[in-house]
């Protein structure tokens, strides 16, 4: 089997179990419910061969991780201000729903920006840093980005679906919740790091 092959199909295994049930996961979810799902799956998309470009090259390159303590913590801050915002709520019109809506840009950047700093760190970059010490660059990243976006949609399509069947109010405390979890979660992990 070509090598680039077998890394790209590797990575994707490992990348696409790994993420199942992982806190970027269940953002995707969260980010579902709110927004279209193509401009979600487009910032996850961006964000995460981003995220993946770079441990590739620690792993490949140089071996060694980035210090993810100060960038987990301010993550978590911003999960914690998401959350309020969420609970926070606002009222649109029919026609700010539909300029929202059309919005596109704003949402995939960030999506984009939520998944790249919930990404640093996380154990799909570990994962995928990892991988790279045995195996082609190229392939890990395209198999780890591949995996990492296919897991996600997975979310998505979940979270659209309850989307649509759900009331507003509680799809809104849901996410606030979700967003204070993921906050939590990555303050005890800059926490630990930290310490």
């Amino acid at each position: 089997m070509d090598a680039v092959l077998l890394s790209t199909l590797v990575s994707f295994g490992v990348i696409f179990v790994a993420e199942l049930g992982d806190k970027s996961q269940l953002m995707a979810l969260t980010f579902a419910t709110r927004f279209r799902p193509w401009p979600v799956i487009a910032g996850i998309t961006i964000a995460t061969a981003i995220v993946h470009l770079a441990s590739v090259g620690l792993g490949y390159g140089l071996g060694a991780a980035l210090p993810t303590g100060w960038i987990g913590l301010t993550a978590a801050i911003a999960f914690f201000a998401f959350g309020f915002w969420t609970l926070r709520g606002d009222v649109l019109t029919d026609d700010e729903k539909e300029k929202a809506n059309r919005a596109v840009k704003s949402v995939v950047i960030a999506v984009g920006t939520a998944f790249f700093l919930a990404e640093l760190g996380d154990k799909t970059m570990l994962a995928t840093i990892t991988l790279a010490t045995d195996y082609g660059w190229f392939g890990v990243w395209l198999g780890s980005t591949l995996g990492m976006v296919a897991a996600d949609a997975l979310a998505i399509v979940v979270g659209r679906a309850l989307g649509k069947r759900l009331p507003e109010r509680v799809i809104a405390y849901g996410a606030a919740a979700l967003f204070f979890l993921f906050g939590i979660w990555l303050a005890i992990e800059a926490v630990v790091e930290l310490t």
